[in-house]
């Protein structure tokens, strides 16, 4: 894999790409990392980059700072100076980023630092994987201002069991990265101290499988999410024959008969 750095400075979203891992921060510490507009357009707009470009194997979202990795939607930012319609129509930004997540075709991580709420709890578990520090607080909070997490709701139900999610909607009550690993939605709580490195590691993992059969398998993964055993398993029968019949199957194949290292090209 390439070892090229290239990074490019956003106002409020930054953007790297080394070693095959792609990092979006969201910089917006003094707010702690809300997601305004202009932070959703440019991550849907950096998620579509990092889909066709080939150096970028695995996309980490994180949050500027210590305390927050994100604390939902900028109410008042967002609520200033638009229309009725023209907010409905805007909100829907955040659903069609976490439809460009489910779809990338590549691995996803969220590293979670300090707080992760309401939107912002949406958008680590629309990722992958979530990694969180000890000091990590998830919460839905909408109903303590007279409002329902309506868009975060996928997300929620398919990280933890669907009444626990709704449990957490109805209270609003806040979840410390312990309960939420036993919850299910984090996939590993580290110290503070650790995070970089934890983080570090699973990306380089994911980093180093073959991007095509990442690809394939991740989107099956998605692809049988909601259907019925009888409709997904015709769906990933065929999937296994197409996955047999890549080159980097044949490679990993020969790779593990030889005891060698496999050598992907992603095709």
């Amino acid at each position: 894999m390439s070892s090229r750095l290239r990074g490019v400075s956003d106002p409020e979203l930054r953007y790297d790409l080394a070693d095959g891992v792609a990092r979006l921060t969201i910089d917006r510490p003094a707010r702690r990392n809300a997601l305004s507009w202009t932070v959703l357009r440019d991550l849907r707009a950096r998620i579509a980059e990092i889909r066709t470009d080939p150096d970028a194997r695995v996309v980490v979202l994180t949050g500027a700072g210590d305390k927050a990795f994100c604390a939902g939607a900028d109410l008042t930012g967002m609520a200033a100076g638009a229309g009725h319609l023209e907010l409905h129509e805007s909100r829907g930004e955040l659903a069609a980023l976490f439809g460009d997540l489910w779809s990338l075709g590549k691995p996803t991580i969220a590293r979670v630092r300090g707080y992760a709420l309401a939107g912002g709890m949406g958008l680590a578990l629309a990722c992958d994987l979530v990694v969180a520090a000890d000091d990590a607080v998830f919460g839905t909070p909408e109903i303590d201002v007279g409002l329902w997490p309506y868009m975060i709701t996928v997300p929620l139900v398919r990280s933890m069991p669907p009444k626990k999610a709704l449990e957490l909607m109805m209270t609003g009550r806040r979840v410390g990265a312990a309960e939420a690993e036993r919850l299910g939605f984090v996939t590993r709580v580290v110290p503070v101290d650790e995070l970089d490195a934890a983080v570090d590691e699973l990306a380089a993992t994911l980093a180093s499988k073959s991007p095509a059969i990442m690809a394939l398998g991740r989107q099956s993964f998605y692809d049988v999410w909601d259907r019925t055993a009888s409709d997904a398993l015709p769906l990933l029968h065929a999937l296994l024959t197409v996955n047999a019949g890549t080159d980097d199957a044949t490679e990993g194949i020969a790779a593990f008969a030889e005891k060698r290292p496999p050598n992907w090209t992603g095709r």
